[in-house]
């Protein structure tokens, strides 16, 4: 939720416990990185007919993970429903017009991130799975997030972790470890 105040834009986030309980506390994005404060995002893996993951390149310009690959995500804003967001966050990331019943969800994850800024990004993360045929000119890319969206290969990602390759924003963490055994019960390859 964007709210102008005094000429600033600010997004609020409902704050949450480690156990993913509300606490009532509604603060700034901002503040929330700043201070570490559990909050809730959500993520969507795009697998296509090849059994590839779309990634997105982060923008030069954000604040966390640079010129990086990721997960196609987002926070839920304050008030917000995980549902509500994953449609909103697909559509204004890559242009994909999904409903819900287009996502299957795959299981709520906890991503606590210390970044060497100092700012930390400690989220519930809402993640939800979408089985598609379409190919990297079907997107239309959001160019104030996303320089580009691009599909990897599984053995890619698994290697990127194994290396902790700094061009995937997740390759130091363990949810997409918890992501793919996930999808390798349900058959991915």
């Amino acid at each position: 939720m964007l709210r102008k105040q005094i000429g600033v834009f600010m997004e609020l986030l409902d704050i949450v416990d480690s156990n993913d309980v509300l606490t009532g506390e509604v603060l700034d994005r901002q503040i929330v990185h700043s201070t570490g404060l559990w909050h809730r995002e959500v993520g969507v893996v795009i697998i296509n007919d090849n059994n590839e993951m779309l990634l997105e390149k982060r923008a030069p310009t954000k604040k966390q993970s640079p010129n990086m690959w990721a997960l196609c995500a987002g926070h839920i804003d304050a008030g917000e429903t995980p549902d509500e967001t994953i449609v909103r966050e697909i559509k204004e990331e890559i242009g994909l017009d999904l409903s819900i019943k287009d996502l299957e969800f795959l299981k709520v994850l906890k991503t606590p991130m210390k970044f060497e800024s100092g700012q930390y990004n400690n989220a519930i993360l809402y993640t939800n799975f979408n089985k598609t045929n379409k190919k990297i000119s079907d997107y239309k890319i959001q160019k104030e997030e996303l320089t580009e969206v691009k599909y990897f290969k599984i053995a890619e990602i698994e290697r990127a972790i194994a290396i902790k390759d700094e061009k995937f924003a997740f390759a130091k963490q363990d949810y997409m470890k918890d992501i793919l055994t996930i999808l390798k019960t349900r058959g991915l390859k």
